[in-house]
């Protein structure tokens, strides 16, 4: 009876060998961008000395900030509505504590994408009274293509280097046998911080917002960074 020989397994070798060297190189790109949106923070406050007078106050308050926001139409990305407090300022009289005043807090956060705008949307906010703006944040939208650029520059620059390794070593590339991407990130420049006292100073004032010029923003630019790592398979160079 003759036996079937059986078949053998090609042994892999991840380092390559002398008659398929691979070369490993790395692709970075950098791209300074314009930001896309912007993010600003509204506080709004109220106190009165029982717990319905605070909060309506606040309702109040919130209704004329969010009807104000969205009067800016489509310019307005995205508005939230964070953390709602109400809390009981407590004061001593004898053995006894006693609720003094109550304090009301909301927080909002809009998306801008319209920076045409944006400088009048956080001067008449700061002219509200009791309202704090904190921002703007500038950004780029998760979804933005500009991080597939950065990634596509990575990977032509890993190719351009692994060719100019093959062409050191006059030869060529041959496949490519794995490439992975080991991260694309995405920082701001710098913040452009509005003054967290100016909306206190403007209310003091009892401006009329009309009579308030938009305050100037300058928008941020943002760095992508992206990198990867890609292997090739060389032609056998001719050492010798």
């Amino acid at each position: 009876m003759t036996e079937t020989p059986t078949p053998t397994t090609a042994t892999h070798h991840p380092y390559g060998t002398p008659d398929t060297p691979h070369v490993t190189v790395r692709g970075e790109a950098h791209l300074e961008v314009d930001p896309e949106i912007a993010h600003i923070t509204i506080t709004l406050t109220a106190r009165g000395t029982d717990r319905r007078t605070t909060l309506d106050g606040l309702t109040h308050r919130n209704t004329t900030t969010l009807d104000l926001i969205k009067s800016y139409g489509d310019a307005i990305e995205k508005l939230e509505t964070g953390t709602l407090t109400i809390n009981p300022e407590l004061t001593r009289h004898g053995r006894a504590e006693r609720i003094r005043a109550y304090h009301g807090r909301i927080q909002l956060t809009a998306t801008i994408n319209d920076f045409t705008t944006l400088g009048d949307l956080v001067t008449r906010l700061a002219d509200h009274d009791l309202t704090r703006v904190d921002g703007p944040w500038w950004a780029l939208r998760p979804t933005s293509p500009h991080h597939a650029a950065a990634r596509r520059q990575a990977v032509r620059e890993a190719l351009q280097r692994a060719r100019e390794y093959a062409e050191a070593l006059d030869t060529r590339l041959g496949a490519l046998l794995e490439l992975n991407d080991t991260g694309t990130h995405h920082t701001p420049l710098g913040r452009a911080a509005f003054a967290e006292s100016m909306p206190y100073a403007a209310a003091a004032r009892g401006a009329d917002t009309a009579d308030v010029a938009p305050i100037n923003l300058e928008p941020v630019r943002q760095t992508i960074d992206a990198q990867v790592e890609a292997s090739f398979t060389l032609i056998p160079p001719a050492l010798g």
